[in-house]
């Protein structure tokens, strides 16, 4: 039988895995998801930042962010090893930016639209190889196994955007 693979772009496939991971580490389905768009959200900024795409932000610059930002208390959750700044909702913990928190449904949307008819099947591979792992040891693991099954794309701004091809068997494979 053929492998299945779909082409797609790297950071639907982060979102995913990060809430994921941040479910088998014992956060709730919509706090992870929050999580995982967070994480893919700095990852893209680092990215961006590195590749000349975006500009480092002057100090006067940050300080008008900072006035502009809700007063909230922020904490940060560790995911792929990455801090995410978290606030305290109604609805539970939600990944916040510039002191806004990320909507759910507007994840769920961005997911089901990238990954469209794979997405159950993208998510149960994934489900399967963070079940593989204590969460502790998937704490530790999380961003290098990413980093194993991601697509793979152009080096430098030619990758910037670009599909390749996730390959669900190779991450099942992952699985202890």
């Amino acid at each position: 039988m053929a492998s299945k693979k779909i082409k797609i772009n790297r950071a639907p496939v982060l979102t995913l895995w990060a809430a994921v991971v941040a479910e088998r580490m014992g956060y709730k389905k919509d706090e992870a998801l929050t999580f995982g768009k967070a994480i893919a959200g700095l990852n893209a900024q680092s990215k961006g930042r590195r590749l000349g795409i975006y500009e480092e932000k002057t100090e006067e610059e940050k300080e008008k962010e900072k006035k502009k930002e809700k007063p909230v208390k922020v904490e940060f959750i560790e995911i792929l090893g990455r801090g995410v700044p978290a606030i305290k909702t109604s609805h539970g913990l939600r990944a916040a930016i510039k002191g806004e928190e990320i909507d759910v449904e507007s994840v769920e949307r961005y997911l089901k639209q990238k990954f469209g008819d794979d997405l159950d099947e993208v998510r149960t591979a994934m489900e399967k190889l963070a079940k593989a792992y204590t969460p502790k040891q998937l704490e530790k693991e999380a961003y290098g196994l990413y980093e194993k099954f991601r697509p793979e794309i152009p080096e430098g701004t030619k990758g910037w955007g670009a599909k390749g091809e996730l390959d669900l068997d190779f991450i099942s494979s992952l699985a202890k």
